[in-house]
């Protein structure tokens, strides 16, 4: 579960590492539907015109010294996720962040850790969108969490989907059950992430038991449209 700035180790479906959640296979969130039935984010684009963006559709680039990947956020399907998600992105929260975790041909995880190794203090955990219909498929980012800490444990770190994980998708109303909350897709550089998972790791503990290495570093994530 994350602390602020303190590492600690979690574990997930089946006592695996946290960093990601990865199912027993090993083959990440916002809310349950808001009230109000908002399907908009509601966010400030610091810096651009809020014309500029789509709001329900908007695209944003992650660079990282890898390459680039970019991603549709669905904030029709999921409002309250891509709120944090962009929250996080104004504040530049993700600049020289790592991909601290990689597994081949699986999925890549970050946005928790500074490019030192050092778990980012973060905002209060979100609730849990994964009830929404998205799934984990192949070229989905999804939101990270510690199914010991509850349903509603997302902050900051996401993961990129490079398979399909229907065990990671929503079946039932438990903490292991409930989901990882699917908030957009990969529509260019799937390449770029198929390529970081398949990155020699290293075990530095805690979350970062599978760490690229060399580092693999989000130099940061803007806004694309």
């Amino acid at each position: 579960m994350e602390r602020n700035g303190t590492q600690t180790r979690r574990t997930g479906p089946g006592g695996l590492p946290l960093a990601v959640c990865v199912a027993a296979a090993m083959v990440a969130a916002g809310c349950r539907q808001d009230s109000d039935g908002a399907t908009a984010a509601a966010v400030s684009t610091t810096g651009r015109p809020q014309a500029e963006i789509d709001p329900e559709y908007p695209v944003v680039r992650i660079d990282t010294n890898r390459g680039a990947i970019t991603v549709r956020l669905n904030a029709v399907a999921a409002p309250g996720t891509v709120r944090n998600f962009l929250n996080y992105l104004n504040d530049g929260f993700y600049k020289n962040t790592l991909i601290h975790y990689a597994a081949a041909d699986t999925m890549i995880v970050g946005g928790g850790y500074s490019a030192d190794g050092r778990l980012k203090p973060t905002l209060p955990p979100i609730r849990n969108e994964a009830h929404n219909g998205l799934k984990n498929t192949r070229g989905a980012i999804a939101m990270a969490r510690d199914a010991a800490a509850g349903i509603d444990s997302a902050t900051s770190q996401f993961f990129i989907n490079l398979a399909d994980a229907p065990s990671l998708d929503h079946r039932g109303e438990s903490p292991e059950e409930y989901g990882y909350c699917v908030f957009g897709e990969v529509i260019d550089g799937l390449e770029v992430a198929d390529q970081i998972s398949r990155s020699p790791t290293r075990d530095l503990g805690g979350d970062l038991v599978r760490s690229p290495d060399p580092p693999v570093v989000i130099r940061s994530i803007n806004y694309v449209r």
